[in-house]
């Protein structure tokens, strides 16, 4: 008599994490593209001829739902940089100011914060890092000494730009981690 095993078999598949996943990755690439649209209309909130930059939402929106390394999120950071650089009038500050954005991004979503404060605190504090790091790159290439009212208007279009992007982010980081399919965290 011939038994047949019935047992089941099953295949774990371990999900990747970061841009090693597909999905991930397109997230960040649509980021990215939405984080073009809005610089290019980001003009109609000037104050002189600065405005805020919403690419940095963009891309604490991506790390702060698909987490990725350090490594990574340099490369976000670097990749937003390069898209600053499309209409600025201070070229090459936006590679180092982003990056610094997105790394800070990274570190900052390790925090042990309550779930909706997270997004709050991480994206405002960000920003203000990428923004302040941007005063600073612009004050040592572009204007030696920087007077003192181009300095206030840059950190208050920084401070306006951290509390924008800290609402956007959070306001869309609940429906994209459901869209993305991650669990709720706690």
């Amino acid at each position: 008599m011939d038994v047949q095993s019935t047992a089941k078999r099953e295949v774990l598949v371990e999900e990747k994490k970061g841009l090693a996943n597909t999905r991930n990755l397109i997230l960040v690439g649509v980021m990215m593209a939405v984080g073009i649209v809005l610089r290019m209309f980001a003009g109609v909130i000037a104050l002189g001829n600065m405005h805020p930059n919403f690419l940095i939402a963009t891309y604490c929106l991506a790390i702060f739902i698909i987490k990725p390394n350090l490594k990574e999120a340099a490369a976000i950071g670097l990749i937003s940089g390069a898209i600053s650089q499309i209409g600025t009038s201070m070229p090459w500050l936006g590679l180092g100011s982003e990056t610094l954005g997105a790394i800070a991004m990274c570190l900052l979503i390790k925090l042990a914060l309550p779930k909706y404060v997270k997004p709050v605190v991480c994206t405002f504090l960000a920003t203000l890092i990428s923004g302040f790091a941007f005063v600073g790159l612009a004050a040592l290439t572009y204007a030696k000494p920087m007077p003192g009212a181009q300095f206030v208007s840059m950190a208050i279009v920084t401070i306006v730009t951290a509390l924008l992007n800290m609402v956007i982010v959070t306001v869309l980081s609940i429906p994209v981690n459901k869209v993305m399919g991650n669990k709720e965290e706690e």
